[in-house]
Order: structure tokens, then sequence, then C-alpha cells
């Protein structure tokens, strides 16, 4: 199931999106299925006729985990973690499909990252692996846009990578999906730039959450980001970037100053 949250004219509202691409249709849901469950309304609309915006902002955070493909980790340079590399992501960094970032004045050099996303479904705290699944909502796309040039002189990455517009998600999220296996890819102005698999993640999706939910109660609607994998590269003014996952969907947003 795909569970979007878009605006028409009021504010916004969860929809399920159905349907084949070019032809989807999306239901509008009562309340917030977060909380309420699922719960369709007869309020239909075309996909085509709506804005679709950040499928969840975090109520509490969302959790960053670096270093998380060893290719990636190599073609920075860098020695694969002993265990998941977290940092945290403010929720004021949440963008959505096709929301323009802004790339911040403090930074000369910013990449894009195509990542898989898992959602927390339920209030958790230190769940074993085996249970995992029992606490995720859903998946969906995100783009981790890092300022390099920060990264690198802070010492920390709250301003590399957290400034407003950051951690673009969407489109929506997938509740049903197997996270292992899925082709990840992302396209710099229609070129392909990233092209590989999430069976290639270091720490992998069970993992990175019961690694999590051990420093921090989960809460619904936070978000891992788990990593991204090899062919990083800098975007700029008027650059597009479409990050792709199989079985989600693609994520699109353009860059400017």
């Amino acid at each position: 199931m795909r569970i979007a949250r878009f605006v028409t004219e009021e504010e916004p509202v969860y929809g399920v999106v159905t349907g084949e691409p070019g032809e989807e249709i999306i239901t509008e849901l009562t309340g917030d299925p977060f909380f309420v469950g699922v719960q369709q309304t007869s309020t239909t609309h075309a996909l085509a006729d709506v804005r679709l915006v950040a499928p969840i902002i975090p109520r509490s955070k969302a959790v960053g985990i670096g270093r998380n493909y060893a290719d990636h980790a190599a073609e920075m340079g860098n020695e694969l973690p002993a265990s998941p590399m977290m940092f945290f992501i403010p929720n004021t960094a949440i963008a959505g499909p096709g929301d323009p970032i802004t790339l911040p004045s403090f930074s000369e050099e910013v990449h894009y990252e195509a990542e898989l996303c898992v959602v927390i479904g339920r209030i958790c705290k230190d769940v074993p692996l085996d249970r995992v699944s029992e606490v995720i909502f859903g998946y969906t796309v995100g783009n981790d846009v890092s300022a390099r040039d920060a990264q690198r002189t802070d010492g920390q990455w709250a301003r590399a990578k957290g400034f407003d517009g950051s951690a673009p998600i969407g489109p929506w999220i997938e509740t049903e999906l197997d996270p292992e296996g899925l082709r990840i890819s992302g396209r710099l102005n229609g070129e392909t730039v990233q092209d590989s698999s999430t069976s290639e993640m270091v720490f992998g999706v069970p993992e990175l959450v019961s690694y999590a939910s051990q420093a921090f109660t989960l809460l619904p609607g936070d978000v891992i980001f788990t990593g991204t994998p090899a062919g990083v590269g800098p975007v700029t003014e008027g650059d597009r970037f479409e990050a792709e996952i199989e079985g989600i969907g693609t994520l699109t947003n353009t860059f400017r100053r």
C-alpha cells in the first residue's frame, strides 16, 4: 500500500495511491494513519491534480547512517565502521517530492545521495532483531543532500547534513515491501550516476533499527536514512536529481541558489 501526503487547496491530508503509472488515483484518508490506522474516505483525486508533499514530517527525529555501503566508504577514502555510524537530521531538513532544494550559502560543494529510508510505525525501544518488522510502518526514498566542505571542516555533521531542505523524502511510503535486494539508483540530469542494491548495505534494516532503538526511543513517524552507495557527486544550480528505489518509486528534486 502506498501512503502519500498531499495538498489541493486545503491543509495537507493523507491518502492511498492506487493505479498504474500515469493513471494513479489518490483516495483521502480520515485522520493520521500513524495513530488511527488507514481509514479511507469516498473522496478521490487524480494524482496529477494534487501536489504531493513529504509523506511524513518526523515527529521527533530523523536518524542518518553514514558509510553503510563499502563502495561509498571507499570512494570517500574512509574505512568501514565497526558498528552503524549514526547522526541526527532535524525535521526542518525534510522536504518533499518536487520541492526545490536551496543550496546553502556556506557551501560550495553539495552532493546528492540516494537512500532507502525506513519509517517507524510505533513507539519502541530496545527492539530485538527478530521483531524489527513489527515496528516498521513502511519505506520511502530519500536523498541525504550533503555539504561536503562543511562535513570535512566541522568535525561533526549537523550543519553539513542537516541544513534546511537537505533531506527530501517521497514520493510516498510503501507499507508492503521486503527491503532486501532492491535496486537503488540515482540520475543527475537524466544520466545514471548511482546504481546498486540494498543487498550491498553493510548493516541491513533489522540491524539499523535495532541498533538505533538501543540508544533512542523511536516514535511513530521517525525516519532512518540507511546510507548511500557509490557514485555520489556535486550538484549545482538548475540540476535535477532523481533517486529511485525498486518497489517504491522515484523522488525528484531540483537545486537552486
